[in-house]
């Protein structure tokens, strides 16, 4: 950020700001507060508002009982229904066309913004003007609105704030409506999602204006200030219970109970177990507010926070994990009566429980509403193109409001490529209040977990991330959050979520685990169903698997590292299921002046892609690659690093097409100057081009 904004400000104090000298009920002040506002989640909206999603999803998709609901065309360009609301003007004898992305009209606010890509320009216009407020580069608008909008350079648009990946969460308030329209051709990329809040007509409502900017320098301090950390979020004084517990396998323990009104405000567990990973699937983390029969949160604990299976560290705004296992809560759960929070252990060992909760008064009211946390899994799916499958996240009667949602995937695939290896072709489908389309129809997956392209990277953000890729590409355990803040999805009557499962080709043994978190008025009942000891059996990895060539692999040649090693003979091997073989070679140079050979016969000369598996953990280090006396580019650089402080990932690093004789080829690794670790080599793979 180039103007760099510095100011520290409590939320509270932020809320006394916001209630002085602003007229309007709802201004970019008010949004921006509910960035970072937690415990206004717990009450119904007010003003009351519904959210609505326009996106370029299939045309064909109209409901489950006709041909084209799992349909594919939704923005990769040559659709043969346009994904916009209307075509205004048909293409031009250049191949551009304008097309209606939304006209809506009434009070509301843009919330979030998405694409994977957009080719072409967009024009926003507010309140009917003829002026628009942006009329430029569509991808500027999406990924730094507000930075597109006044014409600076990296002053909004920093990354984990208000730019989250691949999404925006913008505020843009409007009195009498927005309208969005994009201009190009509709061969080009043009993915896009679009959220906006639609406020009850009398709603007074202050539309969004360059000057917002300014004035609101404060507000927009406070966000960065929240954001960029969100271990800095403040709670309210009140009492605070510490209690230490061991808990032996079967039986179950609760850790804190209260009678009378309140809020927990903050929530914080750290389990000790022999097998970590195991402990955190197999307790179950249950909480009853106001004497209710079953539980409204019934969830395994390491998933509760975001993370499973195993401790991933990352921080968010509602949730967060630390590196030494401490896992932290911020959501806001009030109660009328009572609150009671039980653990109970599923596994075979015994778990130690360390447990800090934070209450305070709260006076309950008719918008007052129960925390809700809902988790389930199937393991044995078989992942498929065709026939695809909606897969339920919760089905939910009564008034409340959804505020999040995480997936917890094991795809046993063996294809090492994203292209043929990717699970989430499929896109979310939220109906809302018994509605006979979805009211969210999205592209994919991973757009709906603001990411793009099957993307195996590791990235955490305060509403969204993906803390766990066990790779190589998507394979293994694979992790993903969004939290619903600024775009919370209230609903007055239910809400059904589906995620289609759509994956690139035929995976068998597939384990699907989901979690919704929402809150709901008194009455709410839902699909839940009691966990049971199957349902937290970890999936068995595939045994001694091997890659194959298929898709993104298609006719590769793979060779195992230790069988190609030319004369380096001090190596050892680590062993887990993440490894091809379920082993991986491991090198540690003595010298900054050692290096690793690897000898590649090919059968006939010509152009290749060479692409190397290498294994990321604590003990990586920084090396280089080499062939023919030139250092190899991978992955667009010519150093590798393989150092990461708390997972074990298996990467690709694909290099350019590269020239190969008939016979053996050598490829020499090196560690750089800096280079402290270790290298961990797995396979690598040739492709013919």
């Amino acid at each position: 950020m180039k103007t760099k904004l510095i100011l520290r400000l409590s939320i509270a104090n932020l809320m006394i700001l916001l209630t002085l000298g602003v007229n309007a009920q709802v201004t970019t002040a008010t949004l921006l507060q509910e960035m970072i506002d937690l415990k206004s989640l717990a009450e119904l909206p007010s003003p009351n508002f519904t959210t609505h999603q326009f996106s370029s999803y299939d045309r064909h998709s109209i409901s489950p009982d006709q041909t084209g609901w799992f349909g594919n065309q939704d923005g990769f360009g040559h659709e043969t229904i346009p994904g916009f609301e209307k075509v205004l003007e048909e293409p031009d004898e250049d191949g551009i066309g304008r097309y209606l992305i939304c006209d809506v009209k009434g009070p509301g606010a843009m919330v979030r913004i998405w694409t994977a890509w957009i080719i072409g320009d967009l024009e926003v216009y507010l309140d009917g003007n003829e002026e628009p407020l942006y009329n430029g580069l569509a991808q500027d608008f999406i990924y730094k609105t507000y930075d597109a909008i006044a014409g600076t350079e990296g002053k909004y648009e920093q990354e984990g704030v208000f730019f989250q990946n691949t999404a925006g969460y913008y505020p843009i308030p409007f009195r009498d409506g927005i309208k969005m329209i994009w201009t190009g051709k509709i061969e080009d990329l043009h993915f896009y999602h679009l959220q906006l809040r639609m406020y009850e007509e009398d709603t007074e409502v202050q539309t969004f204006s360059m000057n917002d900017l300014d004035e609101y320098g404060t507000e927009i301090a406070a966000v960065f200030e929240i954001l960029e950390d969100p271990l800095k979020y403040e709670h309210p004084e009140g009492k605070t219970l510490i209690l230490k517990k061991s808990i032996l396998p079967g039986n179950e323990y609760s850790i804190f109970k209260s009678k009378g009104k309140g809020a927990i405000s903050f929530l914080g567990i750290k389990l000790g177990a022999e097998d970590m990973t195991e402990a955190l699937r197999q307790s179950i983390l249950k909480i009853y507010f106001d004497g209710a029969s079953s539980p409204q949160v019934q969830t395994p604990v390491g998933d509760f926070f975001g993370a499973a299976p195993g401790i991933n560290p990352y921080k968010s705004l509602p949730l967060s994990v630390l590196p030494d296992g401490s896992m932290i809560c911020n959501f806001y759960m009030p109660y009328k009566d009572s609150v009671e929070i039980v653990i109970q252990n599923l596994g075979g060992q015994k778990m130690n429980v360390d447990a800090s909760i934070l209450t305070e008064p709260y006076e309950w009211t008719e918008k007052s509403m129960y925390f809700r946390a809902r988790w389930r899994i199937d393991h044995g799916l078989s992942a498929n193109y065709k026939p695809s499958q909606d897969i339920p996240y919760l089905m939910a009667n009564g008034k409340g409001v959804m505020v999040g949602a995480a997936a917890y995937i094991y795809n046993p695939t063996s294809v090492p490529s994203s292209w043929g290896n990717w699970w989430g072709e499929g896109d979310e489908k939220i109906f809302i209040d018994q509605g006979s389309f979805p009211a969210f129809f999205g592209t994919g997956s991973e757009d709906y977990f603001n990411y793009a392209w099957s993307s195996s990277a590791i990235f955490t953000h305060p509403y969204c991330g993906q803390p766990r890729n066990d790779g190589p590409a998507n394979r293994g355990f694979v992790t993903n959050y969004r939290w619903h803040i600024l775009d919370k999805i209230p609903f007055n009557t239910g809400l059904a979520f589906f995620m289609e499962l759509m994956s690139h080709e035929a995976v068998e043994d597939f384990s699907y685990g989901r979690m919704v978190y929402l809150y709901g008025r008194p009455g709410m009942y839902d699909d839940n169903m009691n966990i049971t000891y199957e349902d937290v059996e970890l999936p068995k990895p595939p045994e001694n698997w091997q890659p194959v060539g298929r898709k993104g692999s298609n006719n590769a040649a793979f060779f195992q590292a230790e069988d190609i090693i030319k004369k380096n003979e001090r190596f050892d091997f680590d062993k887990s299921h993440i490894w091809s073989g379920d082993m991986i070679l491991v090198w540690e140079p003595e010298s900054k002046k050692d290096e690793l050979i690897l000898e590649i016969e090919t059968d006939e000369a010509g152009e290749y892609v060479v692409v190397f598996t290498l294994g990321k953990d604590k003990q990586g280090g920084q090396f280089t690659f080499s062939h023919d006396g030139k250092e190899l580019e991978l992955r667009g650089s010519t150093v590798v690093d393989t150092f990461d402080p708390y997972r074990v990932l298996s990467r690709n690093y694909s290099s350019d097409k590269l020239q190969l004789r008939q016979g053996v080829n050598e490829f020499i690794i090196r560690p750089t100057e800096e280079n402290e670790g270790k290298m961990k080599v797995d396979f690598i793979w040739l492709m013919k081009r």
